[in-house]
């Protein structure tokens, strides 16, 4: 089922102003997904933040390390620094879940003193306990393989979370293949920047070089930052004529006008790309899956 936010109207509204006149017609928009849950208004990657999502009908994407007990949790940094306040400065793998889940991460920055003080780290068993059909959760597996059977095995505990409403995300290439490997009914998707660094000169990926990746480590397909100037028709194309399942092209917390350019190229290139997904952050961010 489409379903239809305000953030469109504000994307649609710079679409226009940059002289890409689009309609809700020529979008069709059939995932929203809440960029570490909804948060602006809750703290990321919290279950406060999980559930206002789903609250309001929209899908989410969160990050997930593994503790040095074997817990997995939902995290974005390598270390824990910024979401605690300083009060751990610890890598995130380096701390058992007894640890992890005396942290507070809700009174932070813009949080400190509100009613979200005393939130702990999430679990992933309680991530996928907020799977519904018909919106997706993207999960975004930030180490090493040595995740992947500890993933499995809270995948393997439930039921709520199935390959038709949750997929991974993932950056580590090693990882990648292992979790295609052990977990192969579901979809996941090579995780990068579109350049091989975050620097402005960096060489870019070119499509050769991703489908090569893709092939090698089974992915279904890619998902990487929106550039005008590298995300091309021509590369998605010659991704999609690989035979891989989609090109997700994104971009988290960009200025509005790049969001006109891109929603403009999604509209233009909707029947090479696939479905959209619009992707709600702090400064809310576009995708196309």
């Amino acid at each position: 089922m489409k379903r239809i936010i305000v953030t469109r109207a504000a994307v649609f509204a710079a679409a226009i102003a940059a002289g890409a006149a689009l309609s809700a017609a020529e979008l069709a928009y059939d995932t929203l997904i809440s960029h570490r849950g909804e948060s602006v208004d809750a703290p990321e990657n919290t279950l406060p933040a999980y559930k206002t999502a789903v609250e309001r009908g929209f899908g989410f994407e969160c990050d997930v390390y593994l503790s040095n007990d074997g817990r997995v949790f939902t995290f974005h940094d390598k270390t824990l620094k910024r979401t605690t306040g300083g009060a751990n400065t610890n890598a995130c793998g380096d701390v058992s879940w007894g640890e992890l889940s005396r942290l507070d991460v809700g009174a932070w920055g813009k949080w400190k003193g509100s009613k979200f003080a005393g939130t702990r780290p999430a679990l992933l068993e309680e991530v996928l306990g907020l799977a519904r059909d018909g919106r997706w959760i993207y999960v975004e597996v930030k180490p090493g393989p040595e995740i992947v059977p500890y993933i499995k095995d809270v995948f393997g505990r439930q039921t709520q979370a199935t390959p038709v409403n949750t997929l991974f995300i993932v950056g580590n290439t090693n990882t990648l293949a292992a979790i295609k490997k052990a977990m192969p009914q579901y979809k996941a998707f090579w995780c990068l920047y579109s350049r091989k660094a975050w620097l402005d000169d960096a060489a870019p990926w070119t499509a050769e070089e991703i489908v090569s990746v893709l092939k090698a480590t089974g992915s279904d397909g890619v998902d990487f930052h929106y550039n005008p100037e590298i995300t091309t028709a021509d590369m998605i194309s010659h991704v999609k004529k690989a035979k891989y399942y989609g090109v997700r092209p994104h971009g988290n917390n960009q200025p509005v006008l790049s969001f006109a350019t891109f929603a403009f190229f999604a509209a233009k290139h909707q029947s090479r790309v696939g479905l959209f997904r619009v992707e709600r952050c702090k400064s809310a961010a576009i995708g196309i899956t």
